[in-house]
């Protein structure tokens, strides 16, 4: 098989994942529950996954690095947080349904969306002045869009940002072990990140780096202040309620350890490369669209074959030993602004296992679709 649709899910990890994780199921309990030896080692196993990932991402203080299951249930805790009924919110355009579902659920938010071309940072920045001149009480920004790999101007939003205190939520799901992410630098108060993508960490991990405290959106035991019945107000344990995923942490942490030994700019270079072969591939092809950028676009790339439902090509590949991603993506405000909305686009995305030889065999195999 392969394997084009990291952007889900990297499949193939790096073995000290998969060995870290089968020794927290040998040898750890849970966290902050007991000072015997199983406990306290997977008390130490968090404490150093908050204090390198605080390292990699520039969280001054490693106890505002928050264990979540996922970059959605980071992004809810954001959004619940800063956003209340009757908010004004500014979305990019290229959002995941993890930032505008919670949304929808929040009564009386109004949303404005800024809908520029693909890969024009300097169109999106001219109107991203002009709407945050108009205020609003939240900006939610997506690093890098997970349909059509576009790098947004992150650094510069945050900066617009910080001038009008309009706090910012950044959505880091197709960024975190590929660009540099800095918490303090922004200024945001949020940045949510998944582990099982570009840190190689295993489904059901994620990250909320927090400058804000937060707010809860589970609550429960921690561990600490037992005989309060309301949340503690200290990070992280304020939004940690529940037992740990010790295995998935500990998974999490040597991912995090492959991602700084082999760099993120040198991860982000492989598969930019690829992403390149495969573009250059593909515009040879006629009747395909590719959508592509060599100066603002990552390792993910859409195309659509004109006059083929995508799903079902998606289908053919896959009886083909291509594992890709056909349709909306979980982003149909990214499809509307790209005009794609209704037949939505096949996805590629690469990862550090990808090689030049299975884009060739890919591209080998789409010259026979045609």
């Amino acid at each position: 098989m392969i394997y084009l649709d990291s952007a889900a899910t990297t499949f193939q990890k790096p073995p000290t994942v998969v060995r870290a994780m089968n020794e927290a199921m040998d040898t750890m309990t849970s966290p902050g529950r007991g000072d015997y030896g199983p406990s306290a080692r997977a008390s130490q196993t968090l404490l150093t996954l908050r204090e390198e990932a605080a390292a990699l991402f520039h969280v001054g203080d490693p106890e505002r690095v928050v264990l979540t299951t996922s970059a959605t249930h980071g992004l809810n805790i954001a959004i619940r947080t800063l956003v209340r009924p009757g908010s004004t919110v500014l979305l990019t355009g290229l959002e995941h349904n993890a930032v505008t579902r919670p949304l929808a659920a929040i009564p009386g938010v109004r949303l404005r969306t800024i809908r520029t071309p693909l890969f024009r940072p300097d169109l999106f920045l001219a109107e991203l002045d002009r709407q945050l001149d108009q205020g609003a009480d939240v900006m939610i920004c997506t690093h890098v869009s997970n349909v059509f790999g576009y790098i947004l101007p992150v650094k510069e939003i945050a900066a617009r940002c910080r001038e009008r205190e309009i706090p910012l939520i950044v959505d880091a799901s197709q960024s975190a072990g590929l660009l540099p992410i800095d918490l303090e630098g922004w200024g945001a108060e949020f940045v949510a990140m998944p582990g099982h993508k570009g840190l190689y960490g295993p489904q059901g991990t994620g990250l909320l780096l927090c400058r804000a405290t937060g707010e809860p959106i589970l609550e429960g035991g921690t561990g600490s202040e037992s005989r309060r019945q309301e949340m503690p107000e200290f990070l992280p344990d304020r939004l940690e309620a529940g037992t740990h995923n010790v295995p998935g942490a500990a998974g999490l942490l040597a991912g995090l350890r492959f991602v700084r030994r082999k760099r993120s700019d040198v991860l982000l270079h492989h598969e930019v490369h690829l992403k390149d072969l495969a573009a250059e591939g593909l515009a040879k092809e006629p009747g395909v669209q590719v959508f592509r950028s060599r100066a603002h676009q990552s390792g993910v790339l859409s195309f659509r074959m004109l006059g083929k439902d995508p799903g079902q090509v998606g289908d053919w590949l896959s009886q083909r030993g291509v594992a890709l991603r056909a349709g909306l993506h979980c982003a149909p405000a990214a499809h509307e602004t790209a005009g794609t909305l209704e037949t939505g686009t096949l996805r590629l995305s690469f990862s550090a296992f990808n090689t030049p030889k299975e884009v060739e065999r890919f591209l080998r195999i789409m010259a026979r679709l045609r």
